[in-house]
């Protein structure tokens, strides 16, 4: 997905960036930068490949380099970023969060009038440069930006360092957060705002979807006024955050608890314990037990100590290595317990059938998943969950198409929890994954736990809606 953070201040901003980006580096594992407008007016600039380390290990011998007031981060699973333009706006730094899914169109478009693109990432054209040159046909940042967002298909938030301040600009339809914060000297602007309590920001204001403005070390001028229509991920409170995050001002927490919760209250197998696959199960599985009224342990734990990140290995044989290792199953929790795992959700499902497989050999008697999300069917168009893969490698899809052999059209029937189509689905990966049995949360309680209406989520992944319309 990623994760920018942008920082303008009275005084030297460069300690507040480097943490304020590195806190971002849950959502991202392929490349990291950040660019500064230096005391002498020039910019300076960073970019490192974080697949095999931390954000901080890469960028902390860069850090004499930067001795300004101002400048943007970014973590990134897509481009090299922030670039730097020289245009008719003047002298800028850009960085990105999303995904454009016409960037070939545009590409295109751009290549017939004889313009030219010089960032190019993993044999593609770097859709942050893309996004400049759409900023950069229109008179004024704040018309290009929202010329940019008219002709972009996806969804693409940015920050945008120039000498006048940062112009922090959320995606049209509010898919991914931005939010400020300030310290008595200094205001900034995130993904997360769980970057922003140990180093002293507090979080002031939410930017609407498609709304921009720029922010000076005095204060935040509206560029842009927000639109009505929001259709924020769902998935941020189910996977991408941070549990001390908030989006729309509710918890990631919070919500992962109440997912949980409504699951525990309503399941009727009969169980021995609860526990989590980690990290991202934790939450929802501390719900699940008071839901159901059964103890929560830690029957299975990751090894922080030597593999507290998988980071993104070049082969899929290695990252099930990798996923496999880290985490320790606690025999004396599960030997002949019946024990439910909780998990944000299932993709592939390799890694799942792995965990299972060694849960049994450690002496499991009943191995029960529960998901906090339903079953993911479509790929995501907006941001880069799933985005390198082919919807036939989601483990729903191989069933809807190789097994059921079920016409396009019919599709959504595998969405609805209360079809035959979806009965057969969910029973197919239970016996696929080897599991004693498999619950998915609904829609429905999705939106229940996160507390704001339906058409202000997008839930495209898991039904097919919260389109751009």
């Amino acid at each position: 997905m990623g994760g920018i953070f942008g920082v303008i201040s009275k005084r030297n901003c460069v300690t507040e960036l480097f943490y304020g980006t590195d806190y971002h580096s849950h959502l991202g594992t392929k490349r990291a930068g950040m660019a500064v407008i230096n005391q002498n007016g020039l910019f300076a600039r960073s970019i490192h490949d974080i697949q095999s380390s931390y954000f901080r290990i890469k960028f902390e011998p860069d850090l004499p380099k930067f001795d300004g007031n101002s400048g943007i981060g970014v973590i990134s699973d897509t481009d090299a970023q922030p670039i730097l333009i020289n245009s008719r706006l003047g002298r800028f730094a850009i960085a990105t969060v999303g995904k454009i899914t016409n960037v070939e169109e545009l590409e295109e478009e751009f290549l017939a009038q004889n313009k030219n693109f010089a960032e190019i990432s993993s044999g593609k054209t770097n859709q942050t440069e893309l996004a400049s040159h759409l900023v950069t046909e229109r008179e004024t940042f704040a018309e290009g930006i929202v010329y940019a967002q008219s002709r972009i298909k996806g969804s693409l938030t940015m920050v945008i360092l120039t000498y006048d301040g940062i112009i922090a600009a959320r995606d049209r339809y509010g898919r991914t957060p931005l939010i400020i914060g300030r310290n008595e000297d200094s205001i900034a602007v995130a993904s997360e705002d769980c970057s922003f309590p140990n180093i002293g920001f507090e979080s002031e204001y939410i930017l609407g979807p498609g709304e921009t403005v720029l922010i000076t070390a005095d204060g935040i001028t509206q560029l842009v006024p927000p639109q009505d229509k929001l259709r924020i991920c769902s998935f941020l409170w189910i996977y991408y955050g941070y549990p001390t995050s908030n989006y729309e001002g509710i918890n990631v927490d919070d919500v992962r608890n109440r997912l949980g919760s409504i699951m525990g209250a309503k399941d009727d197998t009969p169980l021995d314990v609860v526990s989590s696959i980690p990290d991202s199960g934790t939450c929802m599985a501390v719900g699940y037990a008071r839901g159901k009224g059964i103890p929560f342990r830690a029957a299975m734990v990751k090894y922080n100590t030597t593999w507290p990140r998988s980071f993104t290995p070049i082969s899929q044989s290695t990252r099930e290595l990798v996923a496999k290792m880290k985490l320790i199953p606690n025999y004396s929790i599960i030997k002949n317990k019946k024990v439910a795992f909780c998990d944000d959700s299932i993709v592939r499902g390799t890694q799942l059938k792995n965990n299972v497989k060694a849960l049994y050999k450690h002496g499991a008697k009943e191995v029960h998943i529960r998901i906090s999300c339903p079953p993911i069917i479509y790929p995501c168009p907006y941001l880069n969950f799933s985005s390198s893969r082919s919807p036939l490698e989601l483990i729903t899809r191989k069933f809807i198409h190789k097994v059921e052999n079920a016409a396009p059209a019919d599709i959504y029937k595998y969405s609805c929890d209360s079809c035959p189509e979806y009965a057969r689905m969910v029973e197919y990966i239970r016996s696929k994954l080897n599991m004693s049995t498999l619950i998915f949360n609904t829609v429905q309680e999705v939106v229940q736990a996160i507390g704001l209406p339906k058409e202000s989520l997008c839930t495209h992944c898991f039904d097919g809606t919260g389109h751009d319309t």
